[in-house]
């Protein structure tokens, strides 16, 4: 599965739905709703007034609720991340346009059921249960014609993998890791100590084990007691039509591997898209110049136009201003949810000849004194704003 995410401002990026939420990306649809009751509880505004932050993580869970309860969202999702929905594509909008009935309605029932009547509190994951792996992130740099187009590239990565002869534990075939003797497989010890206001207890991760629960006596040769093996590997990445710089690529589970038979994690890439020597890009908008003459602005002309798909014919009007803009309708970046091209604009410039010859400055002369300065109304315009 593939995802893709602008990284343009880290500041101003939203977080990815499945960590607001705190769940697995392959976490079921009741994992889903069971985590998203527990964030929505903690940061409800009926239970946090006046608290802005909360009241901010609270619209977070449920504009990620909404998005990942829905199957044909999640799905999008998945493919596109974020991007799906910036472009069009429909779903995720503020916490105002969210539809708190159905499903969402009997979640809050849930809530306010549980906070007022004492319900369940669940426990948290065993330490030792399976945890996901951590991401892999790299880079590829493409040309513009690729990211407009969408190319495949092969990548070489170094990633952990589980290591076959201890599968994963860390210890020498025919042992076991030990239960660490200090924090009795808590990975966590508890300090107490006495001070003015009393006894304070204060717990950290247990120095032994390093928070593991788990003491390795002998060690696997292979890893040397890690769990993991280092391996190269090529892939293939299908970079989509109108991926844009700065843009993350998503693979799932081509990360490092997963701890006590958790999945792997994900390999994210980022692309770098080198410019490109005529044209420019916004969003799904081409930006480019073309030089004019000064006959051809007067005049109109037939114009060809470079575009992403070759040249096109474009008829300049008579009297075309330097710096006029126009649009070619369908000629810009396809967007990546596949709906549809943006547009290409382009902004004429009048070029001014230079090194003419006595002939041609004297033509020039009688032509400027033909017309005289009637013909100029920008110009008189500007010098009738100055007179005194």
């Amino acid at each position: 599965m593939i995802e893709y995410t602008r990284l343009e401002d880290k500041m101003a990026e939203k977080r990815d739905y499945y960590e607001v939420l705190g769940v697995d990306k392959n976490a079921s649809e009741t994992e889903i709703k069971r985590a998203y009751r527990k964030v929505a509880k903690k940061y409800h505004p009926d239970m946090n007034p006046g608290d802005k932050e909360a009241e901010e993580k609270f619209k977070e869970a449920a504009e990620a609720y909404e998005v990942l309860s829905d199957p044909e969202k999640k799905s999008k999702y998945d493919q596109f991340g974020h991007a799906a929905f910036e472009q069009g594509g429909g779903g995720a909008g503020g916490f105002g346009g969210f539809d708190f009935g159905g499903d969402m309605g009997d979640i809050f029932g849930d809530i306010f059921g549980d906070f007022f009547g004492g319900g369940r509190r669940g426990g948290d994951a065993r330490r030792n249960g399976p945890r996901q792996g951590a991401n892999l992130r790299a880079g590829v740099r493409i040309t513009f014609d690729d990211a407009i187009r969408g190319v495949d590239k092969e990548l070489e990565i170094t990633l952990k993998e589980e290591c076959k002869t201890c599968n994963g534990s860390g210890a020498k075939p025919g042992t076991s890791p030990e239960t660490c003797p200090k924090c009795k497989g808590t990975g966590q010890v508890v300090f107490t100590q006495q001070s003015m206001f009393g006894t304070v207890r204060n717990v950290q991760t247990c120095p032994d084990c390093n928070g593991s629960g788990q003491i390795i006596r002998n060690k696997c040769s292979d890893c040397s007691g890690t769990g993991y093996i280092k391996v190269r590997k090529r892939i293939k990445v299908p970079i989509p039509a109108g991926i844009d710089n700065g843009q993350t690529i998503s693979i799932r589970g081509q990360g490092h591997a997963g701890k006590n038979g958790g999945p792997s994690g994900d390999l994210l890439i980022t692309i770098t898209v080198r410019p490109h020597e005529l044209f420019r890009r916004e969003g799904t908008s081409v930006l480019c110049e073309a030089p004019i003459t000064f006959a051809q602005a007067v005049l109109g002309a037939e114009l060809e136009i470079p575009t992403i798909d070759g040249k096109v014919k474009y008829d300049l009007p008579e009297g075309t201003q330097s710096g006029t803009t126009f649009r070619l309708k369908g000629k810009g970046i396809p967007e990546l949810n596949g709906r549809g091209r943006g547009d290409q604009y382009v902004t004429v410039y009048i070029e001014t000849p230079r090194n003419l010859n006595r002939e041609q400055k004297e033509a020039l002369k009688k032509f400027a004194e033909s017309v005289g300065d009637n013909n100029y109304e920008e110009r008189k315009k500007f010098f009738k704003k100055f007179k005194k």
